[in-house]
């Protein structure tokens, strides 16, 4: 299978593979401008929580270049503006947040020139980037030890190669069971309204050869009751201290399923992903454009035009129907409190 790069630094130039064409064309779109990547998240032609955070390293980096600031402080005015922009495009990944505060750090050290500063902007979005691909794959290697020869794992949304800069988090934990050897099955729920499990999920398991039948979100509890699944493996947009895990809608459904007909329920994200601080009552659930509930895709209108609609994009899994969280360090099980505090001090070595 040919190497898939979903995001790309071509030198002051950033590109990406426009997730809102898969499968049916593989289109590949270049900018020099933040705020064209800020509306590639907007838009979802980036989605996926650590692609988001990636992008948006990438993002304040365009602005480094495109900068004609003749002042160090001209440019770091510059540089903050372009991170107000880019942490306004979706709030509910904490990918995005924790990439914008790195770059901000960045930009506050002290500076002899505009250039050097400059440098230091594209060297850290770079470094975000090659950090995420290593993290990804210990992801995969420490989750493929739990998975047992002949698991069928049910996975929800995308959080493989096209979530990510690369490898995947939730895929990752399947690509590195199958590579080991493991003879294991995959069955990925549609995810509605924005079908990245049948677009997405779909397209890049069989591209790699990996067994995989595609059913649709009110299936989860038929497939289960008739015990087709062993483990739940799915990525996470943020995960809480205590193990509160928000991810792609229907994932609290499918926990909850998970839990009633004893299938193994894991997320699998980088530390990135953990958010020490925020309470769950004080998350915020983005709630998306409507037409995407009552239209297929942009495409075909399934319901009466001006219906009121609810899309809330994310939900929230308690941490008592959480078996554990795969973290590129380790899996924490509860109490979570504990296990995730424990694995935030761990070094990560490659």
């Amino acid at each position: 299978m040919k190497q898939v790069k979903s995001l790309e630094w071509l030198g002051c130039k950033f590109r990406w593979l426009n997730t809102l064409k898969i499968p049916w064309e593989e289109e590949y779109i270049e900018t020099t401008s933040y705020e064209r990547v800020a509306r590639a998240i907007e838009t979802m032609e980036i989605r996926g929580a650590p692609a988001i955070g990636v992008a948006a390293a990438y993002g304040v980096a365009l602005a480094a270049c495109s900068s004609r600031a003749e002042s160090v402080e001209e440019l770091r005015k510059e540089l903050l503006k372009a991170i107000e922009r880019l942490s306004k495009t979706r709030p509910t990944a904490v990918n995005l947040f924790w990439a914008l505060k790195r770059m901000g750090a960045v930009i506050d050290r002290p500076y002899t020139s505009v250039d050097e500063l400059r440098k230091a902007v594209i060297n850290e979005a770079i470094r975000i980037h090659e950090e995420d691909v290593a993290v990804n794959k210990a992801i995969g290697r420490v989750g493929a030890e739990l998975i047992e020869e002949g698991d069928t794992i049910l996975t929800h949304c995308n959080a493989g190669t096209l979530a990510t800069a690369g490898y995947g988090t939730a895929l990752a934990v399947i690509r590195a069971a199958w590579e080991a050897g493991k003879n294991i099955k995959v069955i990925a729920t549609e995810t509605r309204p924005v079908l990245q499990g049948a677009r997405l999920t779909v397209w890049e398991l069989v591209q790699e050869g990996i067994p995989v039948t595609l059913i649709t979100d009110n299936m989860v509890g038929y497939v289960m009751s008739k015990g087709l699944v062993n483990k739940v493996v799915v990525g996470a947009d943020r995960v809480l201290l205590d193990g509160h895990v928000i991810n792609k809608i229907g994932t609290y459904t499918i926990a909850v399923l998970a839990k009633r007909h004893g299938a193994e329920f894991y997320a699998a994200a980088p530390r990135s992903t953990i958010d020490p601080e925020t309470r769950v009552e004080d998350v915020v659930i983005e709630e998306r454009n409507p037409d995407e509930v009552r239209w297929v895709l942009g495409k075909v209108l399934i319901t009466v035009p001006d219906v009121p609609v609810m899309n809330p994009a994310f939900d929230i899994t308690p941490p008592e129907l959480v078996s554990g969280i795969i973290t590129e360090v380790g899996v924490a099980r509860a109490p979570f409190k504990e296990s995730i505090s424990e694995l935030l001090k761990k070094e990560f070595r490659p």
